[in-house]
Protein backbone atom coordinates (compact mmCIF):
# COMPACT_ATOMS: atom_id res chain seq x y z
CA UNK A 1 0.00 0.00 0.00
CA UNK A 2 2.79 2.57 0.86
CA UNK A 3 3.79 1.73 -2.81
CA UNK A 4 0.92 3.17 -4.02
CA UNK A 5 0.99 6.34 -2.67
CA UNK A 6 4.14 7.13 -3.67
CA UNK A 7 3.60 6.13 -7.13
CA UNK A 8 3.58 8.84 -9.67
CA UNK A 9 0.49 8.04 -11.14
CA UNK A 10 -1.46 7.92 -7.91
CA UNK A 11 -0.39 11.19 -7.14
CA UNK A 12 -0.97 12.34 -10.71
CA UNK A 13 -4.58 11.04 -10.08
CA UNK A 14 -5.16 12.91 -6.41
CA UNK A 15 -4.04 15.99 -7.84
CA UNK A 16 -5.48 16.34 -11.34
CA UNK A 17 -8.73 15.29 -9.04
CA UNK A 18 -8.36 18.17 -6.76
CA UNK A 19 -7.24 20.43 -9.65
CA UNK A 20 -4.13 21.06 -8.12
CA UNK A 21 -5.89 22.74 -5.02
CA UNK A 22 -5.18 22.05 -1.47
CA UNK A 23 -8.09 20.20 -0.19
CA UNK A 24 -8.26 21.93 2.40
CA UNK A 25 -7.40 26.01 1.97
CA UNK A 26 -8.17 25.23 -1.28
CA UNK A 27 -4.53 27.24 -2.41
CA UNK A 28 -3.67 26.39 -5.86
CA UNK A 29 0.14 24.28 -6.11
CA UNK A 30 0.79 26.19 -8.92
CA UNK A 31 1.75 29.45 -6.45
CA UNK A 32 3.37 27.35 -3.73
CA UNK A 33 7.58 26.69 -3.14
CA UNK A 34 6.81 23.69 -1.47
CA UNK A 35 5.33 20.41 -2.91
CA UNK A 36 1.81 19.61 -1.83
CA UNK A 37 1.47 15.67 -0.77
CA UNK A 38 -1.39 12.98 -0.66
CA UNK A 39 -2.21 13.42 2.73
CA UNK A 40 -4.15 10.35 4.05
CA UNK A 41 -7.69 11.94 5.43
CA UNK A 42 -8.02 8.96 8.16
CA UNK A 43 -4.40 8.63 9.20
CA UNK A 44 -3.15 5.46 8.79
CA UNK A 45 -1.90 5.12 12.48
CA UNK A 46 -5.77 5.01 12.88
CA UNK A 47 -6.16 1.95 10.35
CA UNK A 48 -6.32 4.25 6.77
CA UNK A 49 -5.26 2.66 3.16
CA UNK A 50 -3.82 4.33 0.52
CA UNK A 51 -6.46 3.97 -1.69
CA UNK A 52 -7.71 7.01 -3.72
CA UNK A 53 -10.96 7.32 -1.69
CA UNK A 54 -8.37 7.48 1.05
CA UNK A 55 -6.35 10.52 0.13
CA UNK A 56 -6.50 14.01 -0.35
CA UNK A 57 -4.52 16.84 -2.44
CA UNK A 58 -2.98 19.02 0.29
CA UNK A 59 -0.37 21.69 0.98
CA UNK A 60 2.35 21.19 3.46
CA UNK A 61 1.44 23.70 6.07
CA UNK A 62 -2.51 22.29 6.19
CA UNK A 63 -0.71 18.55 6.20
CA UNK A 64 1.40 19.91 8.95
CA UNK A 65 -1.29 21.19 11.04
CA UNK A 66 -3.52 18.27 10.22
CA UNK A 67 -0.89 15.46 11.12
CA UNK A 68 -3.16 12.64 12.67
CA UNK A 69 -5.79 14.87 13.95
CA UNK A 70 -9.27 13.17 12.99
CA UNK A 71 -11.60 15.68 15.39
CA UNK A 72 -11.75 18.68 17.08
CA UNK A 73 -13.56 21.53 18.63
CA UNK A 74 -16.23 23.22 17.72
CA UNK A 75 -15.23 26.77 18.94
CA UNK A 76 -19.08 28.08 18.52
CA UNK A 77 -20.51 24.75 20.65
CA UNK A 78 -17.72 23.83 22.26
CA UNK A 79 -18.35 20.23 21.13
CA UNK A 80 -15.69 17.67 19.23
CA UNK A 81 -16.38 16.72 15.94
CA UNK A 82 -14.97 15.15 12.44
CA UNK A 83 -12.59 17.04 10.59
CA UNK A 84 -13.56 18.19 6.84
CA UNK A 85 -13.47 14.86 4.88
CA UNK A 86 -12.84 16.45 1.17
CA UNK A 87 -13.89 12.62 0.08
CA UNK A 88 -17.46 12.21 1.41
CA UNK A 89 -18.05 16.09 1.97
CA UNK A 90 -18.48 19.12 -0.58
CA UNK A 91 -15.95 22.07 0.45
CA UNK A 92 -18.61 24.71 0.00
CA UNK A 93 -21.22 22.88 2.33
CA UNK A 94 -18.93 23.54 5.59
CA UNK A 95 -16.89 26.40 4.31
CA UNK A 96 -17.07 30.52 2.67
CA UNK A 97 -15.10 33.22 1.77
CA UNK A 98 -15.24 35.93 3.85
CA UNK A 99 -16.36 39.47 1.48
CA UNK A 100 -12.98 40.30 0.59
CA UNK A 101 -11.56 36.79 0.25
CA UNK A 102 -9.03 36.53 2.75
CA UNK A 103 -10.51 34.37 5.72
CA UNK A 104 -11.87 31.05 5.58
CA UNK A 105 -15.56 31.00 7.10
CA UNK A 106 -16.57 27.70 8.53
CA UNK A 107 -20.33 27.58 8.01
CA UNK A 108 -20.65 23.78 9.68
CA UNK A 109 -19.54 22.46 13.11
CA UNK A 110 -17.29 20.13 10.65
CA UNK A 111 -16.17 23.92 9.29
CA UNK A 112 -15.46 26.02 12.09
CA UNK A 113 -13.23 23.37 13.88
CA UNK A 114 -11.29 22.26 10.49
CA UNK A 115 -10.45 25.97 10.24
CA UNK A 116 -8.92 26.47 13.77
CA UNK A 117 -7.48 22.87 14.22
CA UNK A 118 -5.86 23.48 10.49
CA UNK A 119 -4.99 27.49 11.02
CA UNK A 120 -6.63 27.97 8.21
CA UNK A 121 -6.73 31.70 8.54
CA UNK A 122 -2.78 32.31 9.55
CA UNK A 123 -1.10 35.50 8.29
CA UNK A 124 0.37 34.11 5.59
CA UNK A 125 -2.53 32.27 3.90
CA UNK A 126 -4.29 35.87 4.05
CA UNK A 127 -1.12 37.45 2.50
CA UNK A 128 -1.44 34.43 -0.33
CA UNK A 129 -4.85 35.35 -0.64
CA UNK A 130 -4.43 38.81 -0.82
CA UNK A 131 -1.65 38.26 -3.56
CA UNK A 132 -3.82 35.68 -5.40
CA UNK A 133 -6.75 37.96 -5.66
CA UNK A 134 -5.26 40.81 -6.42
CA UNK A 135 -3.39 38.16 -9.83
CA UNK A 136 -7.07 37.60 -10.90
CA UNK A 137 -6.21 33.64 -9.18
CA UNK A 138 -7.62 33.44 -6.54
CA UNK A 139 -9.39 30.01 -6.14
CA UNK A 140 -13.21 31.07 -5.08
Amino acid sequence: MAGELNSRATRRRVRDRANNLCEYCRHPGAYSNAPYVCEHIWPRIRGSGSSLDDLAWACPACNGHKHAKTHAIDPKTGRLVALFNPRRQRWSRHFAWSNDLLLMRGRTAIGRATVIALHLNRPERINLRYVLRAAGVHPT
